[in-house]
């Protein structure tokens, strides 16, 4: 949400038409790992810098590798935490799952039921390997 927020903004302020449209897409694009927004901004200010806007589309290409790509290795640690060790596709399929079945609330619970099927996992294979050491 808040890389969609940014991009919208810097749209606007560069005078990019339908920038509110253009932030909800960035929103949404943001959940895909590795492409990102980074498929809306990049080919908006290759646009911007083959039609003649070079300083508009150098300050998207700086604004977008500095600010809007960048905002997500900030905030990702802080909202879902360093210490979950959940690959970035469980993060993902969890929040969209809880968002589906909880709505907005499924941001939170869904990674969390994601993190406590998994650690509940690892200490039930860790149990069954001792259990069979054991017998054996």
């Amino acid at each position: 949400i808040v890389q969609g927020i940014l991009g919208g903004v810097i749209f606007a302020f560069l005078d990019i038409r339908a920038a509110v449209l253009w932030g909800v897409v960035m929103g949404l694009f943001s959940l895909i790992p590795a492409v990102g927004t980074g498929i809306i901004w990049v080919p908006v200010s290759i646009y911007l810098l083959a039609t003649g806007s070079v300083w508009e589309g150098v300050t998207l290409l700086l604004l977008g590798i500095f600010v809007i790509s960048m905002v997500d290795n900030v905030l990702r640690p802080i909202l879902v935490g360093q210490d979950t060790q959940m690959p970035d596709y469980v993060v993902l399929i969890s929040t969209l799952g809880g968002l589906s079945v909880l709505g907005i609330n499924g941001l939170i619970v869904g990674p969390v039921v994601a993190a406590m099927f998994i650690s509940a996992w690892e200490i039930f294979t860790e149990n069954r390997a001792v259990a069979n050491h054991s017998i054996s």
